[in-house]
């Protein structure tokens, strides 16, 4: 069956599922934990250790602070897409009698901040920062797989000219994705019960294929169930060129102009052209048998890249911000990065049905409710 452009056009305005009454449907009813809560904070600290440490050696980072809140003026926060459709928090701080006050807003990533503390803790090109980055997203719908608290691992590193290429993107995400696996297969040596034949790990390599190259193949299908559909075929797949607009005449999905670049042209394996040098990590979550990213990123704009994508988009007034005049200036490093959801990853390494098994944050209570019936613990 043919979709419609509606159907295309509302399915770019991101994640998530509209309403309980669709989630009641993808919720799992046959759903057993393989661990116990206590078990589940024991794996997944494990988990973390083993993935910070191995990206930190495999792609030369180290552990820095990051911002929970950030000053408004600086411009530094995320605004997850181009509508304007997701606000963060913001709250003013009546400093000093309202004689120094500060407008503050919580981060929704650190996208752009950690690009801006490349050249604070003074990063050398192939050098780089990890952070165990929370974040607040109140726009959010939540279901099993979003939720308004975000945790991530934002990295950045500095990177020279010459590695703005498809090959250094594939090869890092490679050394990410070796992180991801390496920490199922050690967690499975300490709870063998993981090892489960209903729901099968994740698989030893990615697939990398292009926006363009999925549209080919599922050309009437909207994008999540383009997703969907190349995710039967290989269960982790890395698509490249998120933002560019394809010949469908939509993007793969929406990408803010300012920080991965999605305009620089590239070719296929097979010669083809191609746009963008970023992407995402999708997986099968073998539990809810839904698409699961786990990661978004990519090598980031340059000064010239910046402002196309910034035309393209209709946001020039943004080179007013301190964050685009230092990009435009050449005063911070040309870099690559990624935000990896981590609970996500939990998710997917511990084979859980719901966000709220391996964070703890706010539900409604209709969805409390609906995971209590099918032996989903959610954490309060």
């Amino acid at each position: 069956m043919g979709f419609g452009m509606t159907d295309k056009k509302a399915d770019l305005a991101g994640p998530g599922i509209g309403n309980y009454e669709e989630l009641e449907k993808i919720l799992p009813n046959d759903y057993e934990p393989l661990l116990t809560p206590k078990e589940t904070m024991l794996a997944l600290f494990e988990a973390k250790n083993f993935i910070e440490k191995t990206m930190c050696k495999e792609l030369n980072l180290y552990m820095v602070q990051v911002p929970l809140i950030v000053d408004v003026e600086s411009g530094v926060n995320d605004l997850l897409d181009r509508d304007g459709s997701r606000t963060p928090v913001q709250f003013h701080i009546n400093n000093d009698y309202n004689k120094h006050p500060v407008d503050a807003q919580v981060v929704q990533a650190a996208t752009k901040w950690k690009r801006m503390a490349l050249k604070q803790f003074g990063c050398k090109p192939g050098e780089g920062i990890l952070t165990d980055m929370k974040a607040v997203r109140k726009d959010y719908f939540l279901d099993h797989d979003h939720s308004a608290y975000v945790d991530q691992w934002d990295w950045e590193k500095a990177i020279t000219a010459e590695d703005r290429s498809l090959d250094y993107l594939t090869k890092t995400v490679e050394k990410i994705w070796k992180a991801i696996k390496g920490a199922e297969t050690q967690i499975q040596k300490k709870f063998p019960q993981l090892k489960s034949k209903k729901w099968p790990d994740l698989p030893e390599k990615l697939k990398f294929i292009h926006a363009e190259e999925i549209l080919d193949m599922f050309p009437d299908l909207p994008r999540k169930q383009r997703e969907t559909a190349i995710l039967q075929k290989y269960p982790g797949v890395f698509i490249y060129g998120i933002g560019w607009t394809l010949k469908d005449g939509y993007p793969h999905e929406m990408r803010a102009a300012d920080y991965d670049d999605w305009v620089t042209e590239t070719r296929s394996k097979d010669g083809k052209p191609m746009h963008g040098l970023n992407g995402d990590i999708l997986v099968w979550n073998q539990v809810t048998k839904r698409r699961h990213e786990l990661m978004s990123g990519g090598i980031r704009v340059t000064p010239q890249t910046l402002k196309q994508q910034l035309a393209l988009t209709n946001q020039m007034h943004f080179l007013n911000y301190p964050y685009h005049k230092a990009i435009i200036n050449g005063e911070i490093p040309l870099s690559i990065g990624s935000g990896i959801g981590q609970s996500r990853t939990y998710m997917a390494i511990l084979k859980k049905a719901h966000l709220g098994e391996v964070s703890v944050t706010v539900w409604p209570k209709i969805l409390k409710d609906m995971c209590a019936k099918r032996k989903i613990v959610v954490l309060e």
